[in-house]
């Protein structure tokens, strides 16, 4: 009778040491899993909130505005991809900078406004990390101030004028920039990251009263 307790409890050590060991790894591999998840979590978190910061600090400058640097049309060629060409790297699309000027060569005002509009429509579509988190940051800060922007250029005195004037700005800049079936679509699928936000404070990335026209 001894003999066969000392199996039994021999049996049951055996089988409490294995459900034990596989306890353990299980916990082990949750663990693991869990360490892997978290790491790749805050280093993607670390990424989007680099890219955030980098919509944030994304301004017009004034040399942009006064064409120290103004690029050749690209003509066709720049239609080729939905980025396009943007030769003097100041993240406005060539095409879209060459026509603003064409429309308004003697208005540093108007040009102001509508190429920092122009910038932010370009940013929707080359945003180098697409996420809820960077689409949101963009349209609540770079968007909502280039819209607030685009009211420097009516008065509000008339709505019905005021109203008017926003939309043909709106779409002379919108119709550049989203000129291709390409580009619209990507526009379109940038939205959908794009969830509920306040609107910016701010307006012009350029002070306005301090240009010559």
């Amino acid at each position: 009778m001894q003999k066969i307790n000392k199996f039994f409890a021999h049996k049951i050590f055996k089988i409490l040491k294995w459900a034990f060991l596989i306890l353990f790894a299980i916990i082990l591999s949750a663990f693991i899993v869990l360490v892997i998840f978290r790491t790749v979590y805050f280093f993607k978190m670390d990424k989007v909130n680099a890219e955030v910061a980098k919509i944030h600090a994304t301004k017009l400058q004034l040399s942009d505005v006064m064409g120290d640097s103004l690029p050749p049309d690209p003509g066709e060629e720049g239609n080729q991809t939905i980025h396009g060409i943007d030769f003097n790297h100041n993240g406005i699309r060539d095409d879209v900078e060459v026509a603003i000027f064409k429309e308004y060569p003697n208005s540093a005002k108007t040009r102001a406004v509508l190429l920092q509009y122009a910038l932010t429509l370009q940013l929707e579509l080359t945003l180098p990390l697409l996420t809820t988190e960077t689409a949101t940051a963009l349209v609540e800060d770079n968007e909502s101030r280039a819209n607030k922007c685009l009211w420097n250029l009516s008065s509000r005195s008339d709505i019905k004028k005021f109203l008017v004037d926003m939309d043909k700005y709106d779409k002379f800049v919108s119709n550049l920039q989203f000129n291709t079936d390409q580009r619209i679509k990507a526009n379109e699928n940038f939205y959908k990251y794009v969830r509920s936000y306040s609107m910016s404070h701010d307006g012009c990335d350029i002070d306005l009263s301090k240009l010559p026209n």
